[in-house]
């Protein structure tokens, strides 16, 4: 089985991911084609390089996917594949798939060069579709492109370290269905930079002093139903390990969310105070 995910921001309104799903059927009518998401805010880079992270690990190895976000080539952003943990990415080189390349150096990269292969009227996705097939086929990535060794980096996808260790500074980069709040600070920099000192979550309006294990740690007290701390902020680590902010059993719809009811943004900053 050859799976391709797709990861756009065509929405499901229009014919786009239709098509899409049309043409890489014609060129491989073998192939599994999964959604990831095609809700990606338009050209938003960072966010869909957090939903793409999130979900890669949860495919089989040699899974190809299909990333058709801000995918115009130009003189700033070439076209690029990537293997990268036995998983397979192909990109618009505008920093998408620096997150992955944060967490563990790449296999390989190369930069798409068959472009000259298909007639003028060719679109950016018919060049995506072909490479994609061409890899779920288990073709290799030099016939493709030429090999290359860095891609471009999105530096406010990286939380940093004050100088003096005692504060960890990251940005909103994700607000899902339910409204919680995704930031870049993982967990594995949290427990670096911690190393078990007290700390607090540092907000626009509220902090919050404990990232708790799962929503419903919130419970706290047997003598009270989980009921009755609905409505609560809280903290946890997701599981994609990224620090999230969340009003626990909040209906967005009706009463609110850590988006609405805490201010919270895209790119807005959430800091961790640590305590000596």
């Amino acid at each position: 089985m050859s799976i391709i995910t797709l990861t756009t921001d065509y929405g499901l309104k229009d014919h786009f991911v239709g098509a899409l799903k049309g043409k890489i059927l014609s060129e491989y009518p073998e192939a599994t084609i999964i959604d990831i998401s095609h809700h990606i805010d338009p050209f938003n880079t960072v966010e869909a390089s957090y939903v793409i992270n999130a979900a890669y690990s949860s495919f089989p190895k040699g899974t190809v996917h299909l990333v058709g976000v801000d995918l115009e080539l130009n003189k700033e952003n070439q076209h690029i594949a990537i293997q990268w943990n036995d998983s397979y990415f192909i990109a618009a080189d505008n920093g998408i798939l620096s997150m992955l390349s944060q967490k563990i150096v790449p296999q390989k990269m190369v930069s798409i060069n068959i472009h000259d292969r298909f007639p003028n009227d060719a679109t950016d996705l018919d060049i995506f579709v072909k490479v994609a097939c061409h890899i779920a086929k288990g073709g290799l990535l030099n016939v493709i492109g030429k090999e290359i060794t860095s891609i471009k980096e999105v530096t406010e996808l990286k939380a940093t370290v004050s100088k003096d260790n005692n504060s960890l500074k990251g940005h909103v980069v994700y607000i899902d269905h339910l409204g919680n709040v995704v930031t870049n600070i993982t967990k594995k920099q949290f427990i670096e930079v911690a190393k078990g000192r007290p700390y607090e979550i540092v907000m626009k309006t509220k902090n919050i002093k404990t990232i708790l294990p799962r929503y419903s740690s919130i419970a706290i007290s047997d003598k009270y139903p989980v009921k009755n701390y609905e409505g609560e902020k809280l903290a946890i680590f997701n599981e994609a390990g990224y620090l999230e902010i969340a009003i626990f059993r909040s209906n967005p719809s009706t009463v609110g969310s850590a988006n609405s009811l805490l201010g919270l943004n895209y790119r807005d900053v959430v800091t961790i105070q640590f305590k000596n």
